[in-house]
């Protein structure tokens, strides 16, 4: 633990009140920090042979990157980038899934104080465009698999500032071989001076509505993630840690980046195409992996999987984020693995704002606490904190756009950043209450709250009751327009494996509500789909089954 210690020293100022829980957590850096220099090199000068990457491909290809080589791999290609005239401040798009390339650009740009913009290779041409106009990308890196460069070659016929195309996994004429240049650049670097508040980092985020806005982070983001790894993922020295995420999302930034490593775990990559839960859980089985992360959603899938099939000794701790997680998904996990999911609460724009942090118990379904990092509130419209028990919106109370662990602006979008922190606070936009014992539980997004017959409705909590029926492999509660009642609870359900539709069914899903809820609560209407429609990240875009649902009213009438 002396790597820990040191580092902590030099960072880290905690508080700990008389019954052992964190009251305080502050990162106290240097004008000029930079993650690449200050974690990635420093560690490689003091603990060169530390393995920092466990990267394993789909067909079982493998390589461990020691803090050594990821300091002299970066360093050759933040050479090579700079000469081939990348500069501070300049926006460098990365599409590169979860290969190990990722960690190497993105500490090369660090080092640089170019701005790294992650993407997934599930973009088209027309997302292409949006994101190069809005970010003024001068230079990507992109993998030449899934037509990823075909798409952006043709994105390329509309934008006409791109300076350079660097390519990995392939050749293809007008683009740079990444990995091939980098060789001919020395291992070594002197520092370029950035600064602390200076622009690092850039996330489009996958809003359920209007086009995704760039969020903008400074360096001081990647050292505000580790209270995320060390108290919410519980990463200490020596673990091997798994969050699954492509590298385009923010997630991958919480969990397989920054503040695991600068708490002295491993990365454990796992470099694959599509989510196959067995594979999953064999490489958690095969590489005794300790820590791990990933959405309920693949939890769902891992235990439809059968759990029982693998050995997950290993694992010592596990998390879950990425959409509210229901109790039954909770108490599967528990029952197979012995392992409590410790959920946790926060957005593109944050760090974990909410969550069970090691040491807390947690109640299933619960986002748990605030972090100490921030002074969070539920809040009713007039900005005033609601009471225990009721619905309010979770705010971040902090100076406007300085706070060091949220994000710096929504780029290029003053309005919308100004709307975002409208009162004085940070509006997050999602919806909770809070219970006697301090602790937070979903409820849905402002704008996804039923309002029926007088009630207001949070879709989570009968979205949580629905997955618990067998029957059911997803579902979305969205209100639907009613003549008498002004609005109805609907359910949008997917079916699991050798269940059919039926009105029989319909109604044995509404009643399986009724007992398990406020009557008011139960679904007046049943939609059973192929599928639901969701977000590039995955996430439910209930606002578009609001608006189908219009649309097929409005053909009614015309008709």
């Amino acid at each position: 633990m002396s790597f820990m210690s040191d580092f902590y020293k030099k960072f880290v100022k905690e508080e700990y009140n008389s019954s052992g829980e964190l009251t305080k957590f502050e990162v106290d850096l240097a004008d000029n920090y930079n993650f690449g220099y200050d974690v990635i090199d420093e560690i490689a000068a003091n603990e060169p042979e530390r393995a920092a990457l466990y990267w394993v491909g789909e067909n079982g290809e493998e390589r461990i990157f020691t803090y050594r080589e990821l300091s002299k791999l970066s360093n050759k290609a933040a050479n090579m980038l700079r000469d081939h005239g990348v500069e501070k401040g300049d926006m460098v798009m990365a599409v590169l899934k979860r290969h190990y390339e990722f960690w190497i650009a993105a500490y090369a740009l660090s080092k640089l104080g170019a701005v790294l913009i992650p993407a997934t290779c599930q973009l088209m041409k027309k997302d292409y465009v949006y994101r190069f106009d809005l970010a003024r990308v001068k230079y990507i890196i992109a993998t030449i698999e899934d037509d990823v460069t075909e798409h952006i070659d043709s994105a390329l016929e509309e934008y006409k500032w791109m300076n350079e195309k660097f390519i990995v996994h392939g050749e293809k004429q007008g683009w740079t071989g990444f990995m091939s240049e980098l060789e001919k650049y020395p291992d070594t670097m002197e520092r370029i001076p950035t600064k602390v508040d200076e622009p690092m980092l850039a996330y489009f985020s996958s809003g359920t509505t209007g086009y995704p806005k760039m969020v903008l982070h400074t360096h001081s983001y990647s050292a505000a993630h580790i209270y995320t790894a060390k108290h919410w993922q519980h990463i200490n020295d020596g673990a091997l840690h798994l969050t699954v995420s492509e590298s385009g999302w923010g997630k991958c930034g919480w969990g397989k980046m920054f503040g695991q490593l600068t708490c002295g775990a491993t990365e454990f990559i796992y470099d694959f195409d599509r989510f196959v839960p067995e594979n999953v859980l064999k490489m958690l089985q095969d590489y005794h992996v300790t820590s791990f992360c990933a959405p309920p959603t693949m939890y769902r899938f891992f235990i439809k999987a059968g759990l029982d099939n693998y050995d997950l000794s290993s694992l010592k701790y596990s998390c879950v984020a990425g959409e509210a997680l229901s109790p039954d998904v909770f108490n599967k996990w528990k029952q197979a693995t012995g392992l409590s999911l410790m959920e946790g609460f926060g957005q593109t724009e944050t760090t974990v704002v909410l969550c069970n942090c090691y040491g807390m118990t947690p109640k299933p379904g619960s986002m748990g606490k605030p972090s100490p990092q921030y002074d969070v509130d539920l809040v009713d419209k007039s900005l005033k904190t609601v009471s225990v028990g009721e619905t309010g919106e979770i705010v971040i109370r902090a100076e406007y756009c300085k706070h060091p662990a949220l994000f710096k602006e929504y780029y290029r979008g003053a309005e919308q950043t100004f709307r975002a922190w409208k009162g004085g606070v940070y509006h997050t936009g999602d919806t909770a209450y809070r219970d006697e014992d301090g602790y937070y539980w979903y409820v849905g997004r402002t704008d996804d709250v039923i309002k029926a017959s007088g009630y207001r409705i949070g879709p989570f909590e009968i979205e949580s009751i629905l997955m618990e029926h067998p029957s059911v492999l997803e579902c979305a509660i969205t209100a639907a327009a009613d003549p008498i009642r002004g609005n109805v609870v609907k359910a949008t359900i997917v079916l699991q494996d050798g269940y059919e539709p039926s009105e029989e069914l319909k109604k044995e899903l509404q009643n399986y509500v009724k007992k398990s809820t406020a009557p008011y609560k139960y679904p007046r209407i049943v939609e059973f789909v192929d599928e639901l429609p969701k977000t590039f990240s995955g996430k439910i875009r209930r606002v578009e089954i609001r608006e189908n649902d219009k649309k097929k009213n409005k053909q009614k009438k015309d008709k």
